[in-house]
């Protein structure tokens, strides 16, 4: 039996079904603030940090089947039977994994600008954590100056923006609250697609998103949805990188919408 952690949560919104909004890898549940907020009138909108990841707890063991039993956790602590579920890139793979462990909890999922493979993302990741291992928070004055200090090894400006979200000043110090070693460590479980898993299958609705110019979701990618989620239908928004719902959110809350009420698959 796998020990969850009790994550950290925003809860918003107090009518309506709840749905759970799950963030990527270095990212926090804050990410989805700008999107869920436009149907807390309607829902009851849950955006968790995971584990490692925002003000959650640390645990050395970053597999999916430990990252999902961390979300049902939380469903059980806030007494939730059934909820749809969506999420991007790493959290994309937990909500697939929950639909997967789980399928009677989850009622609809959206997964965004990921598939359910194994990704060969090492060198780029690897040199991520090993910059921001590299930099020396202790020469640090603002972070302006970390921006620039990253921009040597890590080139683009809106990757830059996004880690450094995590970047934290207390008491006169600078701090990652992420913990880097953990995320050298574990990696390889992060990049993977869980080998249990690939047993399993769920035909519930299930809307795969993904982005015109990213290559998180190739065609045969979808040859391995079709076989993992059988009524899925995915969904190209063109013009769109991996972070789908940032860069086009018009667009993306034109599929979110009928997904949240139910009727993208009726």
């Amino acid at each position: 039996m796998r020990q969850p952690v009790a994550l950290n949560f925003s809860l918003t919104g107090n009518t309506g079904e709840p749905v759970f909004f799950l963030h990527g890898l270095y990212g926090s549940g804050a990410n989805w603030r700008g999107i869920a907020r436009r149907f807390e009138n309607s829902h009851r909108i849950y955006t968790p940090d995971l584990r490692c990841h925002g003000r959650s707890p640390h645990a050395s063991d970053m597999s999916y089947l430990s990252l999902a039993a961390d979300v049902l956790a939380l469903f059980d602590a806030q007494e939730i039977e059934q909820a749809p579920v969506l999420g991007h890139s790493m959290g994309g793979k937990v909500a697939m994994a929950l639909a997967l462990l789980a399928p009677e909890r989850i009622s609809r999922l959206m997964v965004v600008d990921i598939a359910p493979v194994t990704y060969d993302h090492t060198p780029e990741h690897g040199r991520i954590i090993a910059a921001m291992q590299a930099l020396d928070l202790s020469q640090i004055e603002s972070r302006e100056a970390a921006d620039l200090a990253l921009s040597t090894t890590i080139t683009s400006a809106q990757v830059r923006q996004f880690l450094l979200t995590n970047l934290q000043h207390h008491q006169g110090q600078w701090s990652w609250r992420i913990p880097l070693e953990i995320f050298a460590d574990q990696l390889p479980a992060l990049l993977a697609w869980p080998e249990p898993l690939d047993r399993a299958d769920w035909a519930g609705p299930a809307e795969f998103v993904y982005g015109g110019r990213s290559n998180y979701v190739t065609a045969s990618h979808t040859q391995v949805i079709k076989q993992r989620f059988p009524s899925a239908t995915t969904h190209c928004i063109e013009d769109a990188g991996h972070w789908v719902h940032a860069e086009k959110p018009d667009a993306f809350l034109k599929k979110l919408q009928p997904f949240l009420i139910g009727k993208n698959h009726v």
